[in-house]
């Protein structure tokens, strides 16, 4: 697989909608920050449409797709349910990853090795419909050729432990990743990366050369509390470029 000249910057706009389901009502409108990603050269937009729907909306993933050309990853947890949703709405891409309902957030990787039975229909399903397959696993040569059997085109590495690590764990924690995004690579698998990236850590996930897209929510949402949303996507795309 070639190297990509350049790294794509997903924005998951899932804590927009956290935000309005908090009080209810409409505002603010996650598609609203779609747009905004749009416009200042976001290349994707992810969703995380969940069980218990506590941000993203079942309407909500029609009026992004209405509201935007980006393509839309849509991420969803390996269920008949969440199926059946996406071949309705056929996103760009789905991202399978795991789910808990007690969660706060995704915690880790999805165990594609040992659920490998379970996705094999899911992903077999999402892919005869034209939607680009993506495993959130955890950053594991085990998940890497679990991928591999599945024939899943994407992989996401989860980010959480490197973002998380301190002092000598960090370089062992991104060694693993660019280990393992350069092994994805090497089988035909495109490598992506997210969860916890900040401008603070962002860049040395960007600078591996095989990485092709990064998906950032949490942290930039946040910003946009102070900076607004269109200035803290384009910080986060220059720092990425930067690394490149």
């Amino acid at each position: 697989m070639s190297v990509p000249s350049r790294l794509r910057l997903g924005v998951n706009i899932d804590h927009v909608a956290t935000i309005r389901n908090a009080r209810g009502g409409d505002h603010p409108d996650p598609v609203r920050a779609a747009q905004i990603v749009a416009n200042c050269g976001g290349d994707g937009i992810t969703a995380h449409l969940r069980e218990d729907r506590r941000h993203i909306r079942d309407e909500d993933l029609a009026r992004i797709q209405a509201a935007t050309d980006l393509p839309l990853n849509l991420e969803m947890a390996a269920t008949d349910e969440m199926l059946a949703i996406a071949l309705r709405h056929k996103p760009h891409a789905a991202c399978i990853v795991p789910e808990r309902r007690e969660e706060r957030t995704t915690e880790g990787g999805l165990d594609a090795a040992g659920q490998h039975n379970r996705l094999v229909p899911i992903v077999s399903a999402l892919a005869d419909a034209g939607i680009r397959v993506s495993l959130f696993i955890a950053a594991e040569e085990r998940q890497i050729e679990a991928a591999m059997r599945l024939g899943a085109p994407v992989v996401e590495l989860h980010t959480g432990e490197y973002a998380h690590a301190t002092g000598d764990q960090v370089a062992v924690e991104l060694r693993r990743l660019a280990d393992m995004a350069a092994l994805a690579a090497k089988n035909g698998i495109e490598p992506h990366a997210g969860h916890g990236l900040t401008y603070d850590n962002v860049q040395p996930i960007a600078a591996i050369p095989q990485m092709a897209e990064l998906n950032i929510g949490h942290y930039l949402i946040g910003e946009a509390i102070f900076c607004g949303l269109e200035p803290a996507v384009l910080r986060m795309r220059e720092l990425m470029d930067a690394a490149r």
